[in-house]
């Protein structure tokens, strides 16, 4: 859809660079090569959400996600597994402040998470083991850079990252997880290469929050609204609506909520939009859903009873390091 003045996508630099402290030469073996392959491939996608992957590939049809959901389904209610999503988002956001992180690149690890078991059972990988995946926070710092122009960053270390996941779990989320985070970065950088095979390198993310600071700009009310909206799409990363609508109408349907809960008359604004307000409309009712859902979601009550129903993968190695059959380490990967 064709839109107004100010309301295009987020947009990077032609010549944006990778940050200082993470230049190529930082990093090694098959990541390096990951990145001098698609780095081009990526830098001409950037500009353009309507011929990026995330926009071809990733924006999915409802009826086929919930399809692909089935295997879990059989297992838990719908109700459950929305309040795993939102157990699992607080998980990664809770990380990423951890280690100190942007917003927008905890809402990447949140997308690509998402983007995972969109195509996998629960049964496949843990999701505690996801979570962390190392790819989700090393390889969303340097692509974030390319796509919207994120300030620099440095490599987050293999020690660090499981420190921070081991400190994580155990101070925010005990009551879920009374042992301590049982993986070691082997099981971590296995998970990264699964996760690069079924997203086809496909690394492209969109956010909403671009063409968010573009629209309330373009109304003349960025201080009554900015900070609430954004609060909204953060919570957005809570459902599936990254998966299944476009950035920039997730923006305005989190600028309408903002508009109604700040009492502001929106309604010339919205109406010179040339937009399906059908599907805004579409998104707004999710979003005041998770917060009716959210709102009775006692979580640390909760959790422990839906995480034991939740479908298990085969059990990691143990920390000496289990031996398969063939002499080979096991894996921590279970295809369903």
């Amino acid at each position: 859809h064709r839109r107004r003045r100010g309301a295009e996508p987020c947009r990077s630099d032609r010549g944006a660079r990778l940050p200082g402290g993470l230049g190529l030469w930082s990093l090694r073996g098959p990541l390096r090569r990951l990145v001098l392959f698609y780095q081009g491939k990526l830098c001409s996608m950037a500009g353009n959400f309507w011929q990026s992957s995330h926009y071809l590939q990733w924006i999915l049809d409802k009826q086929d996600l919930l399809k692909e959901r089935q295997k879990d389904l059989k297992f838990l209610s719908e109700e459950e597994y929305w309040k795993l999503q939102i157990f699992f988002t607080n998980v990664i956001q809770a990380l990423g402040e951890h280690l100190k992180l942007r917003q927008q690149v905890i809402a990447t690890a949140t997308v690509y998470f998402k983007r995972f078991y969109a195509r996998y059972s629960l049964k496949s990988i843990d999701p505690v083991l996801m979570a962390p995946t190392y790819d989700v926070f090393r390889l969303v710092i340097v692509f974030l850079n390319i796509n919207c122009n994120l300030i620099e960053f440095g490599v987050v270390s293999n020690t660090r990252l499981i420190s921070a996941a081991t400190s994580v779990l155990k101070t925010r989320f005990s009551y879920a997880f009374p042992k301590e985070f049982p993986y070691r970065m082997n099981h971590i950088l296995e998970c990264e290469f699964y996760l690069l095979e079924l997203m086809d390198c496909c690394l492209i993310v969109y956010h909403p929050y671009r063409p968010l600071l573009q629209y309330v700009q373009d109304m003349g009310q960025e201080d009554m609204l900015l900070p609430l909206a954004w609060r909204i799409v953060n919570d957005t990363y809570r459902t599936d609506l990254c998966l299944l609508y476009p950035p920039f109408m997730i923006a305005l349907a989190c600028l309408h909520v903002a508009c109604v809960v700040q009492q502001k008359d929106a309604r010339q604004w919205f109406a010179e939009l040339s937009v399906d307000m059908e599907k805004i409309l579409e998104i707004i009712r999710v979003i005041l859903k998770l917060y009716e859902q959210w709102k009775n979601f006692d979580e640390r009550k909760e959790m422990a009873t839906i995480l034991s129903k939740m479908p298990k993968p085969k059990p990691p190695p143990n920390s000496e390091g289990e031996q398969g059959p063939n002499g080979s380490q096991n894996s921590s990967y279970s295809q369903s």
